[in-house]
């Protein structure tokens, strides 16, 4: 079992920063590939970045990409993730989410355990 707790959400005006924190209880942390997802109201749960268990490789969604950057700290078992020229449709509750195994996916399915969310809030 991982707990996933996040952390950093806000309101933040349009064209405004955000870093989201995730902090994991297992100290197998590195083993496993770390995922954002987010929601907005009425909306399915959409893929936002990943990032593989040793930090080499990471992939964005194409909305957030140039304006997103995600990063892990596997001594401190958390993952990050920057959000710079942050846009009124990047409101939502942001999902992080852990996968066992060394690489990442791309669908909510892929991953098996999940912290509760924090918000978002992006005023234009």
């Amino acid at each position: 079992q991982v707990q996933l707790v996040e952390s950093g959400g806000g309101l933040v005006q349009a064209g405004g920063s955000l870093r989201l924190s995730c902090a994991a209880s297992r100290r197998t942390f590195s083993t496993y590939a770390m995922g954002w997802f987010r929601q907005a109201p009425g909306k399915e749960r959409e893929f936002v970045a990943a990032i593989s268990w040793s930090g080499g490789s990471a992939y964005y969604a194409d909305s957030v990409k140039g304006r997103f950057t995600i990063s892990r700290d596997n001594a401190k078992n958390t993952v990050y993730l920057q959000m710079n020229s942050l846009k009124s449709e990047d409101t939502a509750v942001y999902y992080c989410a852990a996968r066992p195994g060394l690489e990442f996916g791309l669908r909510p399915i892929e991953y098996d355990y999940w912290g509760h969310g924090t918000q978002v809030t992006v005023s234009s």
